[in-house]
């Protein structure tokens, strides 16, 4: 339990981790690349651990060197783990590693901690059948574990749900080249998280493989592409700048990041935006951000295409004026928790009048109170919840060790705003 103090006069300059998005799906496109690639500040947390421990499995030789990561690429030669792989609740690895078993001679097996065998993965099961792909769940309840009988991925043409989860798209997308054949991937529905899937694109791009899209609907990537070696430097995180940008809008204070791209492809970018139409100043430099705070109001928004800001706008539509309605994020409910009912069960916790929502949330500011705040082991509604205690005293935060997941230092880091 930690708990948060007060700030007053917030006027502060911070340095976020490297992105983990970016970090993993690196590891990726290295580990299938041919030759030594360098990662240059790379997120080390909880789940791109799990993904480095989990392709050291499959052969691929992976060495620290300080905060640069060096990667002995297998141009897709990667062997059969000798052991079942345990990912922990990281959804990013369960996913991305379920298509890259199926380039691995023999059983790979994939399991989980109980949260993650709990979440679906059954819609990127049947988009690799239809790529001539074996991988099924092993007890049958369309999630982990999941076993991959492995070797070669034929190719050729498959349909994808993708409204739970962009990462069954990104998985497939970024082991494709090796497949025997072109691959097309056409979409059923709305695809949730867009800009996740431009994040992959341009990775792939930065390593030599071109994706033909055509809107979010048909994708198709060509057989015989590979990635080639390459030193990578990593982006600061937006998702985890969110904290810090919610903490100056809050407190009516100013907070500079100053590792962040302002042209990102991380979509969680887009959160300034919503910022600017609710009060906040923010001014974008070449290589920095900084939001001022202001006087708040609520807003009515789409959160579909960037659901791991929606903690982070709840907490800050506590202190704003009028009703928030966040919309369109049925698939938070399999997350880390469910995490419409977590957050409604939380902002009533300290004062907030809240509706959850079938596909959301609504909240209108109330008088505020300390609480002790459960996080459901989810990183994100401890870190999301702790600037509440920037504004509001006697904010407790239970659990706060669940924040390694992504930002291992993050109540360190977040000790610099005072």
């Amino acid at each position: 339990m930690i708990e948060i103090k007060p700030i007053n006069n917030l006027n502060a300059t911070i340095v976020v981790p490297s992105s983990k998005s970016y970090t993993n799906r690196s590891l990726i496109t290295t580990s299938l690349a041919e030759g030594e690639s360098k990662i240059k500040d790379p997120l080390f947390s909880d789940d791109t651990i799990y993904m480095i421990n989990a392709l050291s499995e499959f052969g691929v030789m992976i060495k620290r060197d300080g905060e640069t990561l060096l990667v002995e690429g297998t141009n897709g030669k990667i062997r059969s783990p000798q052991k079942e792989i345990f990912l922990g609740n990281s959804g990013t690895a369960m996913r991305f590693l379920t298509t890259f078993a199926g380039l691995a001679p023999g059983r790979t097996v994939l399991n989980g901690d109980e949260r993650m065998n709990e979440r679906p993965i059954q819609d990127l099961l049947d988009g690799l059948r239809g790529l001539g792909v074996k991988a099924y769940s092993r007890y049958d309840t369309g999630s982990p574990p999941v076993v991959i009988e492995g070797g070669t991925i034929i190719g050729g043409k498959t349909t994808l749900r993708g409204g739970k989860s962009s990462q069954y798209l990104t998985s497939i997308m970024l082991c494709a080249p090796y497949a025997e054949r072109d691959i097309e991937i056409d979409l059923v529905g709305e695809l949730t998280s867009r800009p996740y899937i431009d994040m992959t694109i341009d990775i792939m791009r930065e390593f030599d493989v071109h994706v033909e899209k055509d809107g979010y609907k048909r994708f198709i990537i060509r057989r015989g592409q590979r990635y080639h070696h390459r030193e990578y430097s990593i982006e600061g995180d937006a998702s985890n700048a969110s904290y810090f940008f919610a903490a100056a809008a809050v407190t009516g204070g100013r907070v500079k990041i100053t590792n962040l791209n302002p042209f990102s492809a991380q979509g969680d970018t887009h959160l300034l935006d919503i910022l600017e139409k609710m009060g906040c100043k923010v001014i974008r430099g070449n290589d920095y951000i900084e939001v001022i705070g202001g006087k708040l109001k609520g807003i009515t928004v789409d959160m579909n295409s960037m659901p791991d800001m929606v903690q982070t706008l709840a907490v800050i539509s506590l202190f704003a004026e009028g009703e928030t309605r966040i919309t369109n994020i049925s698939n938070l409910r399999i997350k880390e928790t469910d995490r419409i009912k977590a957050l409604s069960a939380e902002l009533i916790k300290v004062g907030g009048i809240v509706e959850e929502l079938e596909d959301g949330i609504s909240i209108i500011p109330s008088s505020l109170h300390g609480a002790e705040i459960k996080t459901y082991n989810d990183h994100r509604m401890a870190m999301s919840f702790s600037i509440t205690g920037l504004k509001v005293p006697g904010i407790k935060i239970d659990n706060p060790e669940c924040v390694s997941k992504s930002f291992p230092d993050f109540f360190e880091r977040l000790k610099g705003l005072y």
